[in-house]
């Protein structure tokens, strides 16, 4: 079992570069399932109903999201609509949910949405831990064989935890939300794989995939100007989890870059 996961997908430019990218990379690898971050997959932030489209047209299976998911009022009937669109599930939200177990026809996999609980004090996000441990339960008493953790989280420090309290009783766990990718991906001691953050699908000459100029302004002088985003040359950032079929538990991760 190959599995593609692409760090967080910023804006329309970042959306046709999945478009143009993830279709290859699964070829490449023989990819068996996709999960995408989308959160900021729409003009502006959030996801909208095209944006998502764009993804899942571009090859992923299951679209995962953070803490702007909920932004854009469009997207509300999707998640309530749509099992493989999800939201961070602790999080107190009237719409879609973060757990969804898909049928890959031999097998069962689960995907499972957090958000961190440091930095978010805005979002309120329940315990991540005590979330995990429960919606673990559920996956494998709903028989899934393989079960992944997008970890949405600005703090290394919580996603490391994360990672270890997770270890060995999931497929992989990986961190999304800070658009920068890490180099750390590993297969933990109980099997686990693990990398701290995937990274951003978006445009290089960027700052989290806004225009650098404006964020250069911002930190430097107190400016205020609207966030634009950023246009020229694309990245994907991603990881490729190769799993035991018979374990559900990682044998090689492989950290990708692609343009």
């Amino acid at each position: 079992m190959r599995v593609l996961c692409v760090g967080d997908v910023c804006a329309p430019a970042g959306c046709e570069a999945a478009i143009r990218l993830i279709p290859a990379i699964k070829r490449e690898f023989g990819i068996d399932f996709t999960i995408v971050n989308g959160e900021n997959s729409a003009a502006g932030n959030g996801i909208t109903p095209d944006s998502a489209a764009m993804l899942f047209s571009a090859g992923a299976d299951v679209i995962t999201g953070g803490n702007h998911t909920l932004r854009r009022k469009e997207v509300y009937e999707l998640l309530d609509s749509n099992p493989c669109l999800l939201r961070p599930d602790n999080t107190e939200a009237q719409f879609g949910g973060g757990y969804v177990l898909c049928d890959l026809g031999k097998y069962r996999a689960a995907v499972i949405n957090l958000l961190g609980q440091v930095y978010f004090e805005r979002e309120k996000p329940k315990n991540a831990f005590t979330a995990a441990e429960q919606l673990v339960a559920r996956a494998k008493a709903e028989d899934a064989r393989f079960i992944f953790v997008d970890f949405h989280a600005e703090a290394t420090s919580e996603k490391r935890a994360m990672g270890f309290f997770l270890d060995g009783k999931v497929s992989a766990v990986f961190g999304t939300h800070t658009h920068v990718q890490t180099a750390d991906e590993q297969i933990l001691e109980g099997g686990t794989g693990y990398i701290t953050d995937l990274g951003m699908t978006g445009v290089i000459d960027s700052v989290l995939g806004v225009k650098k100029e404006i964020i250069i302004n911002r930190l430097k002088s107190g400016g205020s100007e609207k966030f634009l985003q950023a246009e020229g040359k694309c990245m994907l950032n991603g990881c490729v989890f190769t799993l035991d079929d018979s374990t559900g538990l990682a044998v090689s991760v492989e950290r990708l870059m692609r343009f």
